[in-house]
Parts: C-alpha cells; structure tokens; sequence
C-alpha cells in the first residue's frame, strides 16, 4: 500500500494556527494546545478563519438554514397545510433502504403531529424496483388519495408524475438525486436543492434531509413556536441514521443533523429505536459513533429492503408497544444475520472462481456471476470485492433469461461511463461514477465480461490497482496524549468528507511478540522507537501512570485503581519529560493477522504504522489505543534498515490472487 500526505495550503494553516491559539474561544482549552496537528486538518476541511473552525467544532441548532429557501417548499407547505385543515388522507411514497424509510418516518410523523393522517407505501425491492410506479398511483387514486409525497426518489418519474396529474393527485417530489437533462416532473411541487434555480445554500443533503426540511417548514407553519427546538432534535436522530447511512458528505447542514442526532440517540425514548439500539449492542451511556451507526444500526434497517419488505422499518419507529418493538427488532436482526450469511455464500463461489480461473486474476474489470444470488446483497458483495482487490467489479445474479448485476468501482474508473460503453446490451441500467446497477439478458453475460475489461484496460494501469492510504500527519508515538485524543473527538462524527484522521509514525518499536486475535486479527504493543542508551528514560514510574490515565505502559499489570492508590499526588510534579517515550500503546490491526503468520515479528522488532487513534472503554484496563490501517516492518540487514512490502500490500497485477479470503 502505498502511503502519501495529504497536500495542504501552509499559507491558510499558519493563519488558522494564530487564530486557534489567539482566539479567546480556544485559549487554554486543549484545541489550542493541539493546534498544530489540529489546523491542518481543518483547512484540508474547508475552513479558514476561527469562526468557521468554531461552527465546526460546536453544531447548534441555529446552524440549520431556513426551509423556505428552498424551492418549492412554501407551496408543498401550503398544500399540506390545506390537506391536514380538510382532513384528507395523504399517501408517503418512499425508497426500501436506510434514507428512504427515514425519511417515510420523519414526514409521516410531523404530519401527524400536526394533525393530519399519513399511509405510505414502500416498494419491494425485487418485485417492485426503485422509484415510483403508474400503477401504485393509480390504485392510490382510487382509494380516494389526492395527496402523494415521494421521498428520496420521483425526480426523473415523469410518467408517474403526469399519471398522477391525470387523475387529479397533487403530486409533491422531495428527492435530493440529480436531476437529467430534460429538468423535473410536473408536479405541485419539487423540492430538490440540486434542482436548477434553486439559491438553497447547502445542496448536500440526503433524501431523509430534503425530507426533514418540509417537516421542519411544516411545524414551523402549524405548531407553536415554543415546542420548536424539542421537536427538531427529536427528529434529528433519525435524520441522523440516515444522513450517515447514505453516505453524503458530513459538512455544512449534514454535519449539524450528524452530530446533534447522535448525541441525542442516547437519550432515545422511541420503543421501536431503543429496541433496534438494543439489538445492534449500542451502548446506552454515550452516543453511537458514525462508524457504528454505519455497521450496526444502518446495515438491519437495510436488510429488511434487501431480505423482505420494508414495512416493518416503518413499523418498528411507528410502534407504541415495548414488547412488539423488540419483536420487530428481533426480526430485523435476524434479516440482517440472513443477509451476512447470503453474502459469505457468494463470495465464498467468487473465492472459488478465482481459485479455478487463472484468467479471472488478470481482469482490470471483474466480472463475476452465479445462478441465484440474492438480487438484495450483489451490491454488498461487490463491494467487499473491490476491498479485496482493489479492482473495479460487476457482481451479477442469473435468474432463469435474465440477469441482474450490481457495480463498485475504485476512484481512477467511472463505472457509469463503462456501462454507458456498452450500453446496448442491457435491458436498463444506471448509476454513477461509483456504483451501478442493471438488468440484461443473460446471453449477454459473457460479452459484457470482455467489453467491460477491454473498457478498462483503456482508461486503467497497473499502479491504478495499488491501494493508497492518503495520510494527515507523521507523529511520534510520545505525542499520542489524551489531550490530542479529546482535540480529535471534536472532529467527530467522521464520515464523507470528514475522513477519521490517519498518522504514520516511523520506527514504532514492538514491545512484546503479536497476539492473534480470532485468527484474524492481530494486537501490537508498541511504543516511540528506542532511544540511544544516554538519552533513555528510567523504567515509567507509577507517578507517570497515574500522570497519563488514557495510556498505559502495560494494562494487564497495573489496574487504574491500584494506580490511584499508590502514587501520591505530589509526585506527579516530579516526572520526567521524557516518560512518554516509555509509554507502550495496544494497537489492533483488523484481518491482519495472515500477513504476520507468513512473516512472524519478534520483541524489538521495528515498524512503520498507519493508524488512527481510538480509546478502549473497559472500566479496568481501558486507555487509549491505535487502530493499524497498515504496517510495514522493518527488517535490520547488514546495519541498514529496508521496508517488506510485500507484507503489506495485496497481489498487484498479473498472477494468483491474495492469500487470504474474502
């Protein structure tokens, strides 16, 4: 893996860092004493002055922009506002994944709170498919509806939208996907900030956030103004699963409804969200991290979209009843564990093919088929492909004639553009740069599979397949502190476009041999690179333990307790300060363990790390700790020191693939 700085205007750094240590809002705190690691990474972050950095750093409530300047909002507002004084039913019309039901969830509940009546209708994924139908509006307006929202979909549905305007239904569109060429649906309204003419400020939001931003006008129209604050952090917790689920850009708006949202999610009264919380073993005494919504919360909503229908999302948030929230909990749950399980299966054949097929190694598209893989985790699996391989890969589903694929790519190959190449042999397609997703008959499998890879051999090289792990700083391991730790919390939630900062630091020294962990992982104890015997400090003291409560020389032998009782306070001012270089660190490489079985690292060996900064919460032994993104180990050889790439990148170009598994 290659590793490369990120590239930072020094100009724009040096200036916040006067700000930073000058600005009365910072001095003394720990971003002033952290400024210099903490200045670059907010201008890599777009921001360049202390009152930026302070908004940043601190989301309120009055960071979010009025919903009226947005287009389109004041007349959808009026229409629900009539809708709800005449009583008439009104139809929500939402995507199956995460940002969809959220979404579904978030209006339905604001119009009832403001006293309306709201069904919705959710599609089935395989029977269904993405975005509105002619024929669902057409049964709508049979049943009396004359009211129907979309939610995060309609902006390219302009059948269903004039189906919609030929029954008499008064169609609303809130979506936030780009719209084509030919503009937007006719419909009552389209509140779309990517839409053309529409001077809305922050155009990042997911579709549950376009969402949220009717709500929002909506109970500014009908509720008195008093219960305003209440209610909109309410609602942001889920704005916030969705807006971290759907990967849009974590700034501006999106990291308002991120943060407050999370935080806000410890103290969650809904039954359904408690019960769902529960289940994804969230803990109840801090907020949920971005990176566990991600993985835990957001992966069993989906999996309803994916395994079965996802009415019962819908559901488990309306719920009133503790026992039948954790009934529905349960169930998603165990869609989730059905859907993990349906993805081992394919990548377990995707392991085996490559195992038989010499030829599939040399791909620079992969292309990958099977009879029957579930048409809800082709996508899933793609994904862990392309980690794998770091190769663009096409995961298709063959289904009696016909075949359904699903895309991911790498940064350096437009996916869409590819399929676009060969775009005849498809019954419909689409996507973006990144992801896509398809339907073609499958006698037309094989001719993708070279048109794809002769595609990519025109536009990709050999070094575009070496990953690259693009770092924020070098730091020596003595400069790991607590208060570095609390300064990059501040950072938090981290997600698109406000990565998790990644350090290198050079020479670490292992301090003990590996552990391995599950077989899979690997635990490190390191610390700073040895010093010359003159400048080595004495074995760390107690006083130094105690002095550095987050970090701990060696956790299995002095317990936090024993460190308070044994060191009086006094010492603390006696400490060397050199100590820190003493100070061993626990890091966690994840699926690591394979590369060091091949290559094994004794006590004393050296190492060149890539980490980010974490903290272990266990009552006894817990401190601070680093999670490894890759290392090299170094090698003495003849009083010279060399790097061992070979351990630490995966099979590049021609030949069998990498060792370890899928």
């Amino acid at each position: 893996m290659q590793w490369i700085p990120k590239p930072t205007d020094q100009s724009l750094v040096d200036s916040l860092l006067t700000c930073l240590r000058g600005d009365p809002a910072f001095c003394g705190t720990a971003i002033a004493r952290s400024a210099s690691i903490l200045a670059p990474l907010l201008v890599r972050r777009g921001i360049a002055n202390g009152e930026e950095a302070q908004r940043f750093l601190s989301p309120k409530l009055v960071h979010l922009h009025a919903p009226e300047q947005m287009t389109g909002l004041r007349a959808a507002v009026d229409r629900l506002d009539a809708a709800i004084e005449r009583k008439e039913p009104i139809l929500i019309y939402g995507d199956y994944d995460v940002d969809g039901t959220m979404a579904v969830i978030i209006l339905k509940t604001a119009i009832e709170l403001c006293g309306g009546t709201a069904d919705f209708h959710v599609p089935h994924r395989i029977r269904e498919g993405y975005d509105m139908r002619d024929d669902v509006i057409e049964r709508a307006a049979a049943s009396g509806i004359r009211l129907i929202i979309s939610v995060d979909m309609g902006i390219r549905a302009f059948g269903p939208a004039e189906t919609a305007h030929r029954l008499g239904v008064d169609l609303i569109v809130t979506d936030h996907h780009l719209p084509g060429h030919d503009g937007v649906p006719r419909a009552l309204a389209v509140i779309n900030p990517n839409q053309s003419g529409c001077e809305y400020p922050y155009k990042q939001l997911c579709g549950a956030g376009v969402a949220f931003k009717l709500a929002q006008g909506l109970m500014q129209r009908r509720l008195q103004s008093r219960d305003q604050n209440k209610l909109l952090l309410s609602f942001m917790k889920v704005v916030a699963i969705a807006t971290i689920a759907d990967a849009v850009p974590l700034t501006g708006e999106n990291r308002v409804f991120a943060s407050l949202g999370l935080d806000a999610l410890r103290r969650a009264v809904n039954p359904g969200l408690r019960a769902l919380l529960e289940a994804a073993q969230i803990s109840a005494n801090r907020p949920p991290s971005s990176g566990e919504v991600g993985f835990r919360i957001a992966p069993r909503i989906n999996a309803a979209g994916r395994m079965d229908v996802a009415r019962d999302v819908i559901e488990l948030f309306s719920v009133k009843d503790a026992a039948r929230a954790k009934e529905l909990a349960a169930k998603l749950d165990k869609l989730n564990t059905d859907r993990q399980e349906e993805e081992r299966r394919i990548l377990k054949s995707v392991e085996e093919r490559f195992a038989s097929d010499a030829a599939l190694c040399d791909d620079y598209c992969i292309v990958v088929d099977g009879d029957g893989w579930h048409r809800g985790v082709i996508g899933i699996a793609a994904t862990r492909i392309v980690e794998r391989y770091n190769r663009p890969t096409i995961v298709i589903s063959r289904e009696g004639e016909e075949a359904f694929g699903s895309g991911r790519s790498i940064r350096s190959f437009h996916l869409l553009e590819a399929l676009e190449s060969c775009g005849t042999l498809f019954s419909r397609y689409g996507g973006h740069a990144h992801a896509c997703g398809f339907a073609m008959p499958v006698g037309n499998v094989t001719e993708l599979r070279t048109r794809l890879d002769q595609f990519a051999r025109s536009r990709l090289t050999l070094a575009d397949f070496e990953p690259v792990l693009e770092l924020d700083a070098e730091l020596n391991l003595a400069d790991v502190t607590p208060e570095l730790y609390q300064t990059l919390q501040m950072l938090e939630p981290y997600g698109m476009s406000n990565p998790e900062p990644v350090f290198a630091t050079r020479r670490a020294q292992l301090v003990a041999p590996p552990k391995i962990l599950k077989e899979k992982h690997v635990k490190l104890k390191l610390r700073a690179g040895q010093l010359p015997k003159s400048e080595e400090p004495s074995e760390l003291s107690a006083a130094a333990i105690l002095a550095t409560p987050r970090c701990h020389p060696d956790s299995a032998a002095v317990r936090r307790s024993e460190r308070a009782a044994a060191v009086p306070e006094a010492q603390g001012n006696a400490l060397r300060p050199d100590f820190r270089s003493k100070i061993a660190f626990d890091a966690l490489g994840w699926h690591m363990a394979e590369r060091l079985q091949q290559s094994p690292l004794l006590a004393g060996d050296s190492v060149d790390i890539a980490f980010t900064i974490g903290q272990n919460d266990h009552p006894e032994y817990g401190g601070l700790e680093l999670s490894l993104r890759d290392l090299k180990p170094l090698i003495p050889l003849a009083s010279t020191t060399i790097e061992v790439n070979a351990l630490i990148s995966p099979a590049i170009g021609h030949g069998s693939p990498p060792k370890k598994g899928l």
